[in-house]
């Protein structure tokens, strides 16, 4: 049975595009390394994520998001799921806190992408 406001697992895919730019963007430096608490304050808000998409469109947008529901048109934000950054850096806190959801929502794989990210975040060779 799943729990309202929350799709089953296997609908939710690991986004292989998305994992790739993280890395990147970490290998980069890119990174803001704040605290978990620190997600609410930092994930984009909903104007600042309309002005990315006018700017840069679909393709871009979903580099930042690492895992898209596959029942839902991937021209809708409904389809992209597990942000971590916010469409400049890689957010420490967004990484933890899509971390801990994957868990608690049973995405295994996009679990494990966040834990490397985690990990190249925090100073490993992932």
């Amino acid at each position: 049975m799943r729990r309202a406001g929350h799709r089953a697992a296997m609908t939710v895919k690991l986004n292989e595009k998305a994992f790739e730019h993280a890395k990147y963007l970490v290998r980069k430096g890119q990174t803001t390394k704040d605290e978990r608490d620190d997600w609410s304050e930092h994930a984009p808000t909903a104007d600042e994520q309309n002005a990315y998409l006018d700017r840069h469109g679909w393709r871009d947008y979903g580099l930042w998001f690492l895992g898209v529901d596959t029942e839902m048109d991937d021209e809708t934000k409904g389809h992209y799921e597990f942000p971590y950054g916010d469409f400049r850096r890689v957010h420490r806190c967004g990484v933890i806190s899509a971390e801990s959801r994957a868990a608690q929502y049973d995405h295994p794989d996009i679990q494990r992408a966040l834990a490397e990210i985690h990990e190249l975040l925090d100073g490993g060779h992932a």
